[in-house]
C-alpha cells in the first residue's frame, strides 16, 4: 500500500470517528472541515482524498459566502458593514490538485499580512471544484458529421470556512421559539431559533433528550455541525427527531443542548426545554 493510500485510509478512519470534522462531496474527502486561526496559530494543513475509482482534478479558490437566516448560503462580493473577509490575509498552495483513485494531497494554508489585521473575526471560504474530463474514460468521441449533441456533466464542489480571529472575541447563544410537530403524521420534527450575540461565529452539535412524565430520560435526536456565522444574529433550524418506543411526543419534556463539537470535552453553548402537550 502506498503512502498516499495509507493517508487516505487514515482519512476514512477519521471520518468514521469524527464525522463533524470531515467534509465529503462526490468522491472528495476533506479533513478538517473548517480552519480557524486564533492566538499564535499561523499555519494549517488540509488533507484531500479521492475515494472514487477515477482520476479527478480539483481547482481550489477563495469565495465569500453569506449565511441566510434559514441556514442556506449565497455567494456575495461585498461584505456587510459588520463583516470582514479573510481572503487578503491567507495564502494557500497548491491551487489545483490531480488525484488518482485512492490518492491524497496536502494543501497548505498560511496567514499573511498579519500586521494589517485589526481586532475582530474574518471569514472566507476555500472552494474545491471538481473539473470533469473532456471525455470520460470509455466514451468515444462523436463523429464529425453526427450533428449537435448535448451531454450534461454534473460538477461537484465543496467549500469550507477559513476563519481568522484577532484580539478579544466573544459569543453568546440562546435557543428560543422551540416547537415540535409531526410531519405527515409520522415524522417528529423540532423547530428552534439560534440567537447569537458577540463578535465571533459559533459552531456546535445539537443533542435532544426526552423526559417522560415518570422522569425517565432517553436520547431523542442529534444534529452535527450546526453553525451560526457572523454577522447573522439569528438562524432558524429544523431537525428530525427519533420516532422510537418510549417517546410520547404529546407528554413529557424535550431538552435541547447545543455543545461544542469536542466529543471528549464538550462545552455547553446553550440549552432550552420544551414542555410537550
Amino acid at each position: 500500500m502506498t503512502n498516499a493510500k495509507y493517508l487516505l485510509f487514515g482519512l476514512l478512519s477519521l471520518q468514521i470517528l469524527f464525522p463533524a470534522r470531515t467534509m465529503a462531496q462526490g468522491n472528495l474527502l476533506l479533513l478538517p472541515g473548517r480552519v480557524i486561526f486564533e492566538g499564535a496559530k499561523r499555519y494549517e494543513e488540509l488533507n484531500l482524498g479521492n475515494t472514487g475509482k477515477d482520476t479527478a482534478r480539483y481547482v481550489i479558490s477563495l469565495m465569500h459566502i453569506r449565511m441566510k437566516e434559514d441556514g442556506g448560503f449565497e455567494e456575495i462580493n461585498q461584505p456587510d458593514s459588520d463583516e470582514n473577509f479573510a481572503d487578503k490575509f491567507i495564502r494557500f498552495f497548491p491551487h489545483s490538485v490531480v488525484l488518482g483513485p485512492g490518492e491524497s494531497q496536502v494543501v497548505k494554508i498560511q496567514l499573511t499580512k498579519i500586521s494589517e489585521l485589526k481586532p475582530g473575526e474574518y471569514r472566507s471560504h476555500l472552494y474545491f471544484r471538481a473539473i470533469p474530463d473532456k471525455l470520460p474514460l470509455g466514451e468515444d468521441a462523436p463523429a464529425a458529421d453526427s450533428g449537435i449533441s448535448v451531454r450534461l456533466i454534473p460538477i461537484f464542489g465543496i467549500s469550507i470556512p477559513v476563519i481568522i480571529r484577532v484580539g478579544v472575541t466573544s459569543v453568546q447563544v440562546k435557543l428560543s421559539d422551540l416547537s415540535m410537530q409531526m410531519v405527515e403524521d409520522t415524522i417528529p420534527t423540532m423547530d428552534m431559533i439560534f440567537r447569537r450575540t458577540g463578535n465571533m461565529s459559533v459552531y456546535g452539535d445539537i443533542s435532544v433528550y426526552y423526559t417522560s412524565t415518570e422522569g425517565k430520560t432517553i436520547p431523542a435526536g442529534t444534529a452535527k455541525g450546526i453553525a451560526v456565522y457572523t454577522p447573522n444574529q439569528a438562524r432558524r433550524f429544523r431537525m428530525a427527531l427519533d420516532n422510537k418506543s418510549g417517546i410520547n411526543y404529546h407528554s413529557g419534556r424535550l431538552s435541547v443542548f447545543y455543545n461544542t463539537p469536542d466529543e471528549n470535552h464538550p462545552v455547553r453553548i446553550a440549552g432550552a426545554d420544551l414542555e410537550l402537550r
